[in-house]
């Protein structure tokens, strides 16, 4: 049974006086549901979970008044066996986008505060059913992704005491020892080709089977295609699919991964997909890399609009993209030319993601100059350059550090070990970039 860091933030929640309901957004497929279940089995003597997708009669539930005695004699009535006790019962919402009613009940929830109301949902940030948005001031909000290279670590019996003894050499900036560095480097590669899709790794963890994880991500693949054909308005199903099965195209098989919408069609333009992206974004299908004009904080004021580089919410998804070969020239380290380097920007990106940070890119044609990555971090600009090797020039990195004033250091990921330089590059294994 894989951790999951989510459980820990769900206790943070139990424990929060005056508690709001809780919205746990995130892709489909993310463990989101699984996870409540279990919080709710260790925590609360029982508990109602009511699927609006699974039994769509229970959205009747909600057609008279919104008022919590009511529904809980209505759902007293629904689950005769349940007692539903404050304090004692968690009532879990699931897929609670197919029910508006069920969205405008959480305010009367938090108001009336007698019960733990957790809801849940793979495509909330779409809202196709209604047009108002949940409401403001009387939830909390828990975003999951798929397992980031910690929670991989867990599932393959590295214990939180090992993977912080690894961390302290990010921390102290030394190298880690050859044997340490190289087995983590071995684990590192099967979570690229395993991606952190439970399921997935579930399977990679009882089997280590990567044909039988190669199915799962096809089938995964095929029910976010299934998604965007069932969810999105008829004229952006076929444009919204083209554009997300571009992306491996945009990111594997070229050297420039700005996305550029001539990898979807021949002649295609920003004008007619642009609001497909869009559509993809607020589905939790891709999150996004944005241009900037400066290296200066904050980079938000500094984007430019339509350039952009687009990546998959997790790398099962990217890599069930491409032919089974892919896992395996991962996992052997032989991987080559724009494939390797796009992985491993892929990579990287995923986990800056998955640890909350918003991602942006430079690149200036005039000059020569491109930063993979921009993140912000206490109000500063942090640059970030990944090398498919372990001596490639940084010289975009080195120049920034030099002459912008704010920026004292950044950082180089490579297929290699921890070093610093005198211009403040500070160098990193890749693996590395699951603890910034």
């Amino acid at each position: 049974m894989l951790r999951r860091k989510a459980s820990e933030q769900l206790q943070n929640w139990i424990r929060t006086k005056n508690r709001k309901c809780l919205v746990v957004q995130g892709a489909r497929q993310t463990g989101k549901t699984f996870t409540i279940k279990r919080f709710a089995e260790e925590n609360y003597n029982e508990y109602i979970e009511i699927n609006f997708k699974m039994t769509p009669s229970a959205i009747e539930l909600f057609s008279g008044d919104l008022n919590v005695d009511g529904m809980i004699m209505a759902l007293r009535f629904r689950f005769p066996e349940k007692k539903i006790i404050p304090g004692e019962t968690l009532i879990f919402f699931d897929e609670i986008q197919e029910c508006p009613e069920a969205v405008t009940s959480l305010k009367f929830w938090a108001d009336d505060n007698r019960y733990d109301v957790i809801a849940s949902g793979s495509l909330l940030g779409i809202d196709y059913k209604r047009s108002s948005s949940y409401p403001v001031g009387y939830i909390d909000y828990l975003k999951m992704h798929g397992l980031d290279f910690e929670e991989f670590l867990w599932g393959q019996g590295i214990s939180a005491d090992m993977i912080d003894s690894v961390r302290e050499y990010l921390s102290r900036k030394k190298p880690v020892p050859d044997a340490i560095h190289n087995r983590i480097m071995g684990y590192y590669r099967q979570y690229i080709a395993t991606g952190g899709m439970p399921e997935a790794v579930q399977e990679y963890v009882d089997s280590k089977d990567f044909r039988e994880v190669d199915r799962i991500q096809r089938n995964l693949l095929q029910g976010y295609q299934y998604d965007i054909a069932h969810y999105a308005t008829a004229e952006e199903k076929v444009k919204a699919e083209k554009c997300y099965l571009s992306l491996s195209k945009q990111l594997l098989d070229k050297e420039n991964h700005k996305f550029q919408y001539k990898e979807i069609e021949h002649g295609a333009r920003a004008q007619k997909y642009y609001s497909s992206i869009e559509w993809l974004l607020r589905a939790d299908i891709i999150h996004l890399s944005r241009a900037v004009s400066d290296i200066k904080y904050d980079l938000d004021d500094y984007a430019k609009n339509g350039l952009f580089r687009a990546y998959t919410t997790d790398l099962s998804l990217l890599v069930a993209m491409k032919d089974f070969s892919l896992k395996q020239h991962i996992v052997e380290n032989t991987l080559s030319g724009n494939t390797k380097g796009g992985i491993y920007e892929c990579a990287i990106a995923d986990a800056l993601y998955k640890n909350g940070f918003s991602l942006y890119y430079y690149k200036n044609d005039t000059t020569k100059k491109e930063l993979d990555f921009l993140i912000q971090k206490d109000g500063y600009v942090i640059p970030i350059e990944v090398k498919s090797g372990n001596n490639k020039a940084t010289t975009s990195l080195a120049g920034v550090i030099k002459n912008e004033q704010e920026i004292s250091y950044g950082y180089k990921f490579i297929d290699g070990n921890t070093g610093v330089s005198e211009d403040g590059i500070i160098t990193l294994p890749l693996y590395m970039s699951a603890f910034i």
